[in-house]
């Protein structure tokens, strides 16, 4: 489905949900949650992709 993961399962257990694009300031990827569910973490994904395309939409209306 998508090229990169962006929810990787760290040390201790938890699923980190990281930004698709890296910050050009420190060449790391964002840490956008940690979720001790991969299901919550999946879940937090949809929610930030589903805003980040009402914003896109919202802003084209607006001009």
């Amino acid at each position: 489905m998508r090229d990169k993961r962006m929810i990787r399962k760290l040390k201790g257990g938890k699923y980190r949900l990281y930004s698709r694009k890296k910050d050009e300031k420190i060449g790391k990827r964002r840490n956008l949650e940690a979720s001790d569910i991969r299901e919550a973490a999946e879940k937090h994904e949809r929610e930030v992709q589903y805003f980040k395309r009402a914003l896109r939409g919202w802003r084209a209306r607006r001009g």
